[in-house]
């Protein structure tokens, strides 16, 4: 267990200042690294009159308050994304209709199904990253200027492949990209890789981060996969992700932490061992899938080094939970299982 009370904030995030970030303290008595927003789940899964379930979303800062592309499946269970948006962060508003993506190309725009959206800033554009059906689940790309009008660019890989998750910025002058190469099911296995592209649409010079580890049961045993945009700080790149156990009752996915170099983010610094958020309350436990916590997005405060981390819940809801990232990172040097 990490004495807070020894860790100054070091205010280590590198990045702009979030003065009005979602944040609640943490509870007194609570000594986790992580915890959650007591009113929880802060998207329900019937915002609108036809969804079924609203998880695995992605919010990021925009204009003096904060949009975002949400996974919404409806009572048809069609899997779309759509847009929203919200003034403070807690309380959103989700378009009923989903996003409609504009392509010259019609072999591109193509969404049989569409999910598990991230978006991310670079430079003055918003980038949106999702799962897409083309002959098979793959990478979709797209942008937008303004969350009014969006247009969809190629496909990043071929199938199969899934959690398509850009850096904030270039490296080295080159986008770079985490991705979980997979199956057309419900796939059993899983690792990390990162590609780079010189223009987000010429993909390759692809380098294998890290792999569930196996050798033992652990709650990421099975399969691991990128979570939230990852996020600059002055050690290194903080990726958070999310690892699967499969138990007697099925798959079981919690939230853990990694360190990567920050000019070649294929090689990890430091790995935490234990997870750092795993499913326990009722709306984490019971729903579409039980037992799932799955990260998406993250929003930053350089100021304070505040965290906040919106993650799917049992692929039902919404979640939302609290860091500093000093003690994200004193946990992964403490708990070192690279």
């Amino acid at each position: 267990m990490i004495n807070l009370n020894t860790i100054q904030n070091k205010q280590m995030i590198k990045g702009e200042k979030l003065a009005n970030i979602p944040w609640q303290e943490r509870p007194a008595g609570n000594n986790d690294v992580v915890w959650r927003y007591d009113a929880n789940p802060v998207v329900p899964r019937d915002l609108l009159p036809n969804s079924n379930s609203i998880f695995n979303s992605a919010v990021v800062p925009f204009k003096d308050g904060f949009a975002g592309v949400f996974r919404v499946d409806n009572t048809s269970r069609n899997m779309r994304i759509h847009f929203g948006k919200s003034e403070d962060g807690f309380n959103f508003m989700i378009d009923p209709e989903p996003i409609k993506w504009l392509s010259d190309d019609p072999e591109i725009n193509t969404n049989v199904e569409s999910y598990d959206p991230r978006v991310v800033k670079i430079d003055d554009r918003f980038y949106i990253t999702w799962c897409n059906t083309y002959h098979g689940y793959t990478i979709a790309l797209g942008y937008t200027d303004d969350f009014e009008t969006f247009h969809q660019i190629e496909n990043s890989f071929l199938p199969f492949n899934r959690n398509g998750v850009l850096f904030p910025r270039k490296i080295n002058g080159k986008y770079y990209m985490l991705s979980r190469p997979s199956d057309q099911g419900h796939t059993p296995f899983g690792d990390i890789f990162v590609s780079q592209s010189p223009d987000l649409i010429h993909w390759g010079v692809h380098r294998h981060i890290m792999s569930p580890k196996k050798e033992r049961l652990t709650w990421e045993s099975t399969k691991i996969g990128p979570g939230p945009v990852p996020i600059e700080t002055d050690e290194g790149w903080l990726m958070f992700y999310h690892g699967v156990l499969t138990s007697c009752s099925g798959f079981v996915y919690s939230m853990g932490v990694a360190l990567l170099d920050i000019n070649e983010p294929w090689k990890v610094l430091h790995r935490g061992d234990p997870y750092l958020l795993h499913p326990r309350e009722t709306y984490e436990c019971m729903g579409d899938t039980p037992n799932v916590i799955f990260p998406c997005a993250a929003l930053t405060d350089a100021d304070t080094g505040r965290i906040a981390i919106y993650y799917g819940a049992a692929d039902t809801v919404t979640g939302l939970a609290f860091c500093y990232v000093d003690e994200v990172i004193e946990f992964i040097k403490k708990n070192d299982g690279k």
